[in-house]
């Protein structure tokens, strides 16, 4: 898989908060990190990414482009920008955030683009956010399925997405799931919490166990150094055919994240 598995994610964390975060996640063998030009937090990001030492080629760093940047003559210059305040030369991963709004910037102009700044050396991966079917299907039609590592999109077990994810599958392109514990809904659910003392785990292992035993990658994240520690264990986690199946009927299309003027029309 292009995109590794298990991550740590930055979303709603700022400041010295996010500082924090991620210091603490790279000392317990993190190495995985997930941003975006909308969170507000690059530069901290990679301010803690600089102080820990570890070499920048044991790291994975991935952010996203934001709709205000996704006009082909935005795209590299805001790049670089997030590049700058990363202290990186490269990400390993570059994303579009959300698709265009109401088609502003066609998706051909903004992956077209995407894919000039992996050509410059900017980015080794390219994928997409929060895309459906449709939209997929118009980036593959501009730059080929194989440029396009993932499609990140909101995925727990209450909103399993399963559209999506079968046609990005067929594409061969990986899944990356993001709220995979459904701002925490999800951890006293009785079924997973069954399967969880089952286990001798905590609910959160058994969800971030069970996305990773589909086959997606999963970017949790914690201001806690025990949580961070304990996610960090579900990737030790193996559940069994019955566990999957009792989760998988979790599914109630409840999603969380679809902001008004900037979510597409949803699969």
């Amino acid at each position: 898989m292009s995109v590794p598995a298990f991550g740590l994610g930055t979303f709603r964390l700022q400041g010295q908060v996010v500082i924090d975060s991620v210091s603490t996640g790279l000392a317990l063998g993190y190495r995985v990190i997930d941003t975006a030009q909308i969170y507000e937090n690059e530069a901290e990001v990679g301010q803690a990414i600089a102080a820990s030492g570890i070499p920048r080629d044991q790291l994975f760093i991935t952010s996203k482009i934001w709709i205000a940047n996704l006009g082909q003559d935005a795209l590299i210059p805001s790049l670089k920008e997030s590049l700058r305040k990363l202290r990186s030369d490269y990400l390993d991963l570059t994303l579009i955030h959300w698709p265009s709004p109401q088609d502003q910037v066609p998706v051909a102009e903004f992956m077209g683009a995407l894919l000039e700044a992996k050509q410059l050396g900017l980015t080794r991966e390219i994928g997409v956010s929060n895309f459906t079917v449709d939209l997929m299907q118009q980036a593959v039609a501009a730059v080929g399925a194989e440029q396009i590592a993932t499609n990140q999109i909101e995925l727990h077990p209450y909103l399993q997405n399963r559209k999506v994810v079968a046609a990005a599958q067929a594409q061969g392109i990986q899944i990356t799931s993001y709220m995979t514990l459904a701002y925490g809904e999800v951890l006293n659910d009785p079924v997973i919490r069954q399967i969880a003392e089952r286990h001798q785990a905590t609910p959160a292992q058994v969800t971030l166990a069970w996305a990773m035993q589909l086959g997606y990658a999963v970017i949790p994240s914690s201001t806690k150094r025990e949580n961070l520690a304990s996610n960090l264990k579900a990737r030790e986690l193996r559940l069994s055919d019955e566990d999957m199946a009792k989760i998988a009927g979790l599914e109630r299309a409840h999603r969380l994240t679809s902001p008004a003027g900037l979510a597409p029309q949803w699969d």
